[in-house]
């Protein structure tokens, strides 16, 4: 993987990993929250029962009953609005013994769950001990206040005796005896008029075993609803700080990158510009010789009296001297540092110019040349552009066979940039000579300078565009320009 690649790879991943831990923390922190605003409503549920359990052993009296009317006024003194919605005693079988406030759904299996969480309240059971501490001395199982019932006594009714006590109707009693110290005879105080079997089953039926409130978690739940927009702001806004960051990155990154080229285009304009002095000098010097000595062999090849091998071996010497001089034409061209004077230009015209100017070479060939560049202009210097296409296509003819194909392609990429393409379908380029084919006098051609795709890189640099050679599938080679900006003519074009 390539460095700059590998690099922005970290870059991006170790931002994505700190929003990740971000939203991570946020959704612990709120988890937290929850389930402290759980535990206080569940708390303050606690301490409602335990108040409740003080009132009613406050009114328990000495022979173990419970006024119910003072029962009724405290439970219903609890109930207030967004606060407490129920309050209810409940027997051993689960059904209500005294309740105040809105009904209590509760069943036998409710009774084992001590706290109940629905859509919008929360049940608690059983969270409260009725005074098991005053249990008699071997009694088992969960002491009970009884409410007897308010019709007249059932059998036959006992005299008042020191061994047993009245209950008076519409009381709560209890099982549990007073606070003095047991004594004989305790257990028919207990029951005064009843049998056994009837004290059982006003005990089972009247006894309260279970307190059991109802509380509304309107504001649990507003609470939580509250903290989850907050996490979720602090959430967007780390998203927020996150992109800026990775496109403040991709700025800097895009920006060096930019520095980069325009140090390195100026420095090969300075040293091309001492080159050019020395060419335009040698360009002098040179010139004229050969312009001479072409003479001199075309005079001669013109002799009358000259046999046919004089005559050939003048021309070898003009044809020599003609590519000479075209070498040293692509050198000084080499050699001119590259000052780019950007106006909108029509690709569509460029490439209708070029191709004129190469149609004998294509059709002594018999090449088929196609454009398809659909109306694009670019920001380019006219003249630089046309030199870059040319030498492309000049070397995708040198390239291709007799009766092969050469395409021009052009389109948009990432909305503002373009791309333009010359693909033929000659042998290619092999992999390991890609990059090196754009470096002076590096030439694969017999005929070729090694100038011509150097001076296309040279002018792409000038430019701040890119250039790549591709494999053309199945057979050919694609040359790649990117990076060239969108001119605002071509959205009317």
């Amino acid at each position: 993987m390539p460095t700059g690649v590998k690099t922005k790879s970290v870059v991006y991943g170790s931002l994505f990993a700190v929003w990740v831990m971000i939203v991570g923390w946020q959704t612990v922190e709120h988890n937290r929250v929850k389930e402290a605003a759980r535990s206080a409503l569940i708390n303050r549920g606690r301490d409602i029962t335990t108040t409740l359990g003080l009132v009613i052993r406050s009114q328990r009296r000495w022979w173990g009953t419970v006024p119910q009317d003072p029962i009724e006024s405290a439970l219903k003194e609890l109930i207030k609005p967004g606060e407490l919605t129920s309050v209810a005693l409940l027997n051993k079988a689960g059904d209500v013994v005294i309740s105040a406030g809105a009904p209590i759904d509760i069943n036998t299996r409710g009774i084992a769950q001590t706290e109940r969480w629905d859509a919008r309240s929360l049940t608690l059971v059983n969270l409260v001990d009725l005074g098991a501490h005053l249990a008699r001395e071997g009694e088992t199982g969960q002491p009970t206040v009884v409410l007897p019932s308010s019709g007249p006594p059932r059998g036959p009714r006992r005299q008042n005796n020191p061994g047993s006590t009245n209950t008076p109707s519409g009381t709560l009693s209890t099982t549990n005896p007073s606070p003095r110290r047991p004594g004989p005879g305790d257990g028919e105080r207990r029951r005064g008029w009843m049998d056994e079997k009837e004290w059982e089953a006003m005990r089972a039926e009247k006894g309260a075993h279970y307190i059991a409130i109802v509380i509304p978690t309107e504001l649990f739940r507003a609470a939580n609803v509250q903290d989850i927009w907050l996490r979720w702001v602090i959430a967007s806004f780390a998203g927020v700080a996150v992109l800026g960051l990775g496109f403040a990155w991709r700025n800097l990154e895009t920006s060096a990158e930019l520095q980069m080229r325009l140090l390195r285009a100026s420095e090969m304009n300075s040293h091309l510009r001492d080159m050019n002095l020395a060419a335009a000098g040698l360009a002098h010097e040179t010139r004229n010789p050969l312009n001479i000595i072409r003479g001199v062999a075309h005079m001669i090849s013109k002799e009358p009296d000259a046999s046919s091998s004089v005559r050939q071996k003048s021309r070898e010497i003009a044809d020599e001297v003609d590519r000479v001089t075209a070498q040293l034409n692509e050198f000084i061209n080499y050699s001119k540092p590259r000052e780019v004077r950007r106006a909108p230009v029509s690709l569509n015209a460029i490439v209708s110019d070029v191709a004129r100017a190469l149609a004998s070479d294509v059709e002594d060939k018999s090449i088929q040349l196609s454009a398809s560049v659909n109306g694009l202009s670019v920001e380019a210097d006219e003249q630089m552009l046309r030199q870059v296409l040319f030498n492309l296509l000049i070397n995708a003819i040198q390239a291709a066979d007799a009766k092969g194909e050469i395409r021009v392609v052009a389109g948009k990429l990432n909305g503002s940039g373009a791309y333009l393409e010359v693909r033929d379908n000659g042998p290619g380029v092999a992999p390991e000579h890609r990059t090196d084919i754009f470096k002076p006098y590096f030439t694969t051609h017999q005929k070729g300078t090694g100038l011509g795709l150097a001076i296309v890189q040279q002018i792409v640099l000038a430019h701040g565009w890119d250039i790549e050679c591709l494999p053309n599938e199945p057979r050919g080679a694609i040359f790649r320009l990117s990076r060239l900006k969108l001119s605002s003519r071509t959205g009317s074009s």
